[in-house]
């Protein structure tokens, strides 16, 4: 009898690394999860050690296939998933970190973000990369890295400048995809999602772009190889020798949200999506086109397979969702996360409280780094369970901002929105969403999809699976949620947006 194999997907998010195993139809065989320290220099900093992300990478591996009693030869591909924009250098000979990663979360550098405001630059950037110019993408966070980064930390005979070795290429710079395709093939190789992310790629002609890199100082020489998000050629495979001992092609790669919507089947044009993780994420397919944004949406790359043309999206990017229901955790507002559904359903209304969770700042589309969290409408009558449900109404909120960008720039009418990520779980976020979004909210069975989108992009490009249609065939709907009379919903969507102005510019003048 023929040996079952199967494709893995390694999802390295913002709190932990994910494992998983999946077969032939789309079903998780085995998985594996572990976090990683969140580190917090200073106010508005967050950092990641990319040692421990490799240590706990090797170690889901490990743990999900002796789970499964399966070996690495079973294996027919890997794919990765990765947490966006989070940025690092490391040293080409020993493969060292020179500093911790720069989360995404990051706003180190807001000032330098305000610098290319007041030069006029950001339409300049937002042509190129259809990003908006923000902290949150990587080119900030690397041209920091090559100013600070301290070259002892590199334990050289000869301590040269950061930045002069980058020139010589001996400095690398990476996504986190970039960090595990490294270390797990030694080839230094990104995709095209990721590096459509990081403000140094120009996305209509598909490559490093040098005037971007000149204007952030970031030497080419230490830029990696873009290739497919799917890769028939792969991107390298793990090494006989290494902690798998089995040669297993590494041939996808995608940043989290970009995962998700090939995860969720959204190969069509007009085909939109929503994960709520520690921020929420809607992108919608726009095909060959990049649609340029009127509203404070992103353009972006959605995917790329070999040999075929890519497919770009339009993105909202919510920095704070799911991160808001740890805040009440960590305020001892709630126990845990399902204790929110029960407490907000136990309350009529949030009794006129808005909570703004602008922690990191606001992204689309209003796009303020200085915005910061907000709880207004509190009376002496306030408890918890407003305060819960206002968390939640937050999340919904946020996302109709985004849906109203979207349809306002596509001019295509979201009548269905499938939806993913941790916070889907909650029934009553589901109903509360398809009320004020007034769309059909579709749930799937399988709602880990940024890892299985990855998986399928992996074994796409190894004969795995053959065809797109096979993988529509795979997706399969736990739930739908039908939009309801919600009440008075286009009156609170005014209050929750006077809620925002609030919000807004707070950070300034050394108030952190």
């Amino acid at each position: 009898m023929a040996t079952e194999t199967y494709v893995g997907a390694i999802d390295q998010g913002t709190t932990g690394t994910r494992f998983m195993v999946f077969d032939h139809s789309g079903r998780v065989v085995t998985s594996a999860y572990e976090k990683h320290e969140q580190i917090y220099p200073e106010p508005g900093w967050v950092e990641h050690d990319p040692a421990e992300i490799w240590e706990k990478t090797q170690s889901v591996i490990t743990s999900a296939l002796q789970k499964a009693d399966l070996t690495a030869d079973q294996l027919e591909a890997i794919g990765i998933t990765n947490q966006r924009e989070t940025t690092l250098l490391w040293d080409a000979d020993s493969g060292t970190p020179v500093h911790n990663a720069i989360v995404w979360q990051d706003r180190r550098t807001t000032d330098r973000v305000e610098e290319l405001e007041a030069e006029d630059k950001v339409e300049w950037i937002r042509g190129k990369t259809g990003l908006e110019a923000d902290a949150y993408f990587s080119a900030t966070k690397a041209e920091w890295l090559l100013d600070n980064a301290d070259p002892m930390k590199m334990q050289r005979a000869r301590p040269a400048d950061v930045r002069e070795r980058a020139e010589d290429g001996e400095i690398l710079f990476g996504t986190i995809d970039t960090w595990l395709i490294y270390k797990l093939t030694g080839n230094h190789i990104t995709d095209v999602t990721n590096a459509s992310r990081t403000m140094l790629f120009d996305i209509h002609e598909m490559e490093w772009d040098e005037e971007l890199c000149e204007e952030f100082d970031v030497p080419m020489a230490m830029l990696p190889e873009v290739r497919p998000s799917s890769d028939d050629n792969y991107y390298g495979t793990t090494d006989s020798e290494g902690f798998l001992g089995s040669e297993v092609p590494v041939a996808a790669a995608f940043g989290d949200q970009q995962a998700a919507l090939f995860g969720q089947t959204c190969f069509d044009e007009g085909d939109a999506k929503n994960t709520y993780g520690t921020g929420s994420f809607m992108l919608m397919n726009t095909g060959e086109e990049a649609v340029e944004s009127e509203h404070g949406l992103l353009t972006t790359v959605g995917f790329q397979r070999s040999g075929e043309p890519v497919q770009y999206a339009l993105e909202g990017a919510i920095f704070v969702t799911g991160a808001a229901i740890e805040w009440l955790e960590d305020m001892e507002i709630i126990s845990n996360a399902s204790e929110s559904e029960t407490l907000a359903r136990s309350v009529d209304s949030t009794d006129g409280v808005y909570f703004v969770p602008a922690f990191t700042g606001l992204g689309a589309p209003h796009w303020d780094g200085r915005a910061r969290g907000t709880i207004v409408g509190m009376t002496r009558g306030t408890r918890r369970e407003h305060v819960v449900r206002a968390t939640l109404e937050s999340i919904a909120f946020q996302t109709k901002d985004v849906a109203d960008a979207m349809e306002a720039d596509s001019g295509i009418e979201m009548t269905t929105l499938r939806v993913d990520g941790g916070a889907v779980k909650n029934n009553f976020l589901c109903q509360l969403q398809a009320n004020i979004v007034d769309s059909t909210i579709v749930r799937p069975q399988v709602d880990e999809t940024t890892a299985l989108g990855s998986a399928y992009a992996a074994g796409l490009a190894v004969g795995y699976w053959e065809t797109l249609d096979e993988l529509r065939d795979n997706w399969q709907v736990d739930r739908e949620f039908e939009a309801e009379d919600g009440k008075n919903v286009a009156r609170r969507h005014e209050r929750w947006q006077e809620a925002v102005k609030r919000s807004l510019d707070w950070a300034r003048d050394g108030s952190d």
